[in-house]
C-alpha cells in the first residue's frame, strides 16, 4: 500500500488494493467479445500489450450481460444465528451505540401506537448516526461480518427478523460473483477508501487541502487521458469490424459471380452470368467505395488512438507517484456515506417509508423481491433486451455501451433514481452511478425507473444548453409543453418510459401518437421486437416504414 493514504483508512482497510481488486484473485466471469475482435485483436490490446482490465474499468467490447445462473447461495449462511451478532454489531461504536440499544429497546417494548410513532421517528437519525460509524468499520478486509452484514441490508438486530426472513437473507450470495458494475454498499465504501473509484459528485463545493492540490489534479488529468484513449480504441475497433463486414460482403458477391452452373444441353460449357450475378456486380463499386470510405476512417481514428495513447504516457510520466492512484481520506468517506444517505431519501420519497431497519413489520417478500445482485443483473439485462440502447451513448461516430455503477441501498423505497450520468471530468467512457432500492413493492418497476432516470439524464446533458430543444429530451419538452401540462417534466418521462417498456413493447398501444413515435425514434427497440410489432397494428408498420426511409436516406 502506498505511503500517501490515510493512516486511518489503511487501518481500515487491512488489505492492499491488489489484494480487494478481484481481477488478480481470478479471471473475470463471462468477459464476453463480439464475434471476429478476438481474431483481430486477440488477448492484446491494440498496442499488443496484455489486455487488462480491472473489475471497475468500462470494457468496450462488452455487447451485453451475461446470463446469471445462479441465483441463491449454493450454502446457506448463518449470520443472523450467531447468538454475538447484535452486540458485534454495535460493539466499539461508542456511547451512540448505547443510545441506539435503548431506543431499539423502547420501541419493541412499546404497546401504545403514539408512544411507539416517537420512538420510531427518534431510531431514524440514531441508525443513520451508527450507520455512518458501521460503514467505515465495515470496510477492512478483516472487519467482522455481522457489521458488514448489518450495512449492506440495515440489519442491525436479528430480533426484528422473522425466522422466514432470516432464512431467506441466509441464501443471498455473499461474494461478488458477476462481472458486473453492481455493489452493496459496504463493498461500495471499500471500492471509494482503496481509491478504485473516485467519490460520488456532490453539489457542495468541498475545500481543497493544499498538499492535495496536485494529487486531485494528476487524478483528473489521468482520468480524462484514460477516457479519451478507451473511446478511440472502441472507435478503432468498430471501423476494423465496418470494414471486415464490407469485406466479407465483398467476397460473398465475388464468389457468387463467380460460380456457374453448365448451359442446359452444353455440359462443358458454364451458363451466362445471371440476373442475379448481374445485379452482384453492380454492386461491387458501392461496396469497394464504401470500403475506401471506412478505411481513410479507419486510418484516422488509428492515429487519434495513437495521440491519445501518447497524452496518457505523457501525463502518467508527470504524474508520478501522486498520479498511480488516489485514495481517499476519512473526510471524503464520511461524506460518500452521507451521498449515498441521499441517494436512499430519493429513492425513498418524501411520502415514503423512512423507518431504517430491516424488520419484519415492513418486509413481506421472498428472496426473488430483494435487489439483490442477481435479481438487479438479470432485471437490466431483460430491460437491455427491449430498449436495446438503454446503456449506450454516442462518442464521435460511436455508439459506446457503459452500465453504470449500480448501488444497492438497504431501504423501503419503490423508485431507482440516476445520481450521476456520467462523470464531467470524462464524458466519453465514464460509468454513471444509479441507486436501487432493496426493499421495494415491485423490483422491475424499481430497476426501470432507475434506467428511466438514467435515460433522461443522459440525454439532457449530452444536448446540455440545447436539451429543450434538441433529441430525446428535447423532443418530449415540446410535447409537454403543447399540452400545456403542469409538474416536472422528467417525472412525467419516467411514467411513460415504463409504459413504453412494459406495454408497448407487447404492442399495447398506451402512449399518445407523438410520445410513441419520439420513443420508437430516440429509445428503439431492439429488432426482434420491432419486426414482431410492425405485423402487430398498422401504427407500429407506419413506425417502422420511417425506420427504413431514414436508414434509405443515410438519415438515421
Amino acid at each position: 500500500m502506498s505511503d500517501d493514504i490515510d493512516p486511518e483508512i489503511a487501518a481500515l482497510i487491512g488489505a492492499s488494493v491488489e489484494e480487494y481488486r478481484p481481477g488478480t484473485q481470478k479471471a473475470p466471469v463471462g468477459t464476453s467479445l463480439p464475434p471476429d475482435f478476438t481474431s483481430l485483436f486477440g488477448g492484446m490490446d491494440p498496442n499488443a500489450e496484455p489486455r487488462d482490465k480491472g473489475e471497475f474499468d468500462v470494457d468496450l467490447t462488452r455487447k451485453g450481460f451475461d446470463q446469471v445462473t445462479k441465483m441463491e447461495a449454493e450454502k446457506p449462511a448463518a449470520w443472523f444465528a450467531d447468538p454475538a451478532y447484535y452486540k458485534t454489531v454495535l460493539g466499539g461504536e461508542g456511547e451512540e451505540a448505547t443510545k441506539l440499544h435503548e431506543l431499539l429497546g423502547k420501541y419493541l417494548k412499546a404497546t401504545d401506537p403514539k408512544d411507539k410513532g416517537v420512538y420510531r421517528q427518534q431510531l431514524i437519525p440514531a441508525y443513520w448516526y451508527i450507520a455512518s460509524k458501521l460503514a467505515l468499520h465495515s470496510i477492512g478486509a478483516q472487519s467482522p461480518i455481522p457489521k458488514k452484514i448489518a450495512v449492506r441490508f440495515a440489519a442491525i438486530l436479528p430480533n426484528l427478523l422473522s425466522p422466514e426472513m432470516a432464512e431467506i437473507f441466509h441464501r443471498v450470495v455473499y461474494e461478488k460473483q458477476i462481472d458486473e458494475p453492481v455493489y452493496y454498499v459496504d463493498e461500495w465504501m471499500r471500492a471509494v477508501a482503496t481509491g478504485l473509484v473516485s467519490a460520488s459528485a456532490t453539489d457542495e463545493i468541498k475545500p481543497r487541502a493544499k498538499d492535495g492540490d496536485d494529487k486531485s489534479r494528476f487524478a483528473l488529468l489521468l482520468q480524462r487521458a484514460q477516457g479519451k484513449r478507451d473511446a478511440s480504441e472502441g472507435i478503432m475497433k468498430a471501423k476494423a469490424e465496418e470494414r471486415r463486414q464490407l469485406e466479407s460482403l465483398l467476397k460473398e458477391r465475388v464468389d457468387g459471380i463467380c460460380s456457374h452452373q453448365s448451359q442446359p444441353g452444353l455440359l462443358h460449357v458454364p451458363a451466362a452470368y445471371n440476373d442475379t450475378q448481374k445485379k452482384s456486380m453492380g454492386e461491387l463499386y458501392d461496396i469497394i467505395r464504401k470500403m475506401l470510405a471506412v478505411d481513410k476512417e479507419l486510418m484516422q481514428t488509428i492515429g487519434e488512438f495513437d495521440k491519445a495513447g501518447e497524452d496518457l504516457k505523457t501525463v502518467q510520466e508527470k504524474a508520478g507517484a501522486l498520479g498511480q492512484e488516489a485514495k481517499a481520506d476519512m473526510q471524503t468517506l464520511a461524506q460518500e456515506f452521507d451521498t449515498l444517505r441521499q441517494m436512499t431519501r430519493l429513492c425513498i420519497g418524501r411520502q415514503g417509508n423512512h423507518f431504517p431497519l430491516l424488520s419484519r413489520e415492513y418486509f413481506h417478500g421472498s428472496i426473488k423481491d430483494i435487489a439483490t445482485r442477481e435479481n438487479v443483473v438479470h432485471a437490466l439485462a431483460w430491460i437491455e433486451s427491449i430498449d436495446c440502447e438503454a446503456f449506450c451513448r454516442p462518442y464521435k461516430s460511436a455508439l459506446n455501451r457503459i452500465v453504470p455503477f449500480v448501488l444497492l441501498v438497504p431501504c423501503y423505497g419503490d423508485s431507482g433514481v440516476c445520481w450521476e450520468p456520467f462523470d464531467n471530468h470524462n464524458r466519453a467512457t465514464s460509468r454513471g452511478r444509479v441507486a436501487i432500492p432493496m426493499y421495494p413493492k415491485n423490483l422491475s418497476l424499481a430497476v426501470l425507473t432507475a434506467v428511466a432516470d438514467l435515460r433522461w439524464q443522459v440525454a439532457k446533458e449530452k444536448a446540455s444548453y440545447y436539451w429543450m430543444e434538441e433529441g430525446l429530451t428535447g423532443n418530449y419538452y415540446q410535447w409537454f409543453q403543447s399540452r400545456k401540462i403542469r409538474g416536472d417534466v422528467k417525472e412525467y418521462f419516467i411514467q411513460d418510459y415504463l409504459i413504453w417498456i412494459t406495454k408497448e413493447a407487447e404492442g399495447i398501444q398506451k402512449l399518445e401518437k407523438e410520445i410513441r413515435g419520439i420513443f420508437w425514434r430516440y429509445m428503439p427497440f431492439s429488432k426482434d421486437i420491432k419486426e414482431k410489432l410492425k405485423n402487430r397494428s398498422y401504427v407500429y408498420q407506419e413506425l417502422y416504414q420511417k425506420d427504413v426511409n431514414r436508414s434509405l436516406s443515410d438519415g438515421y
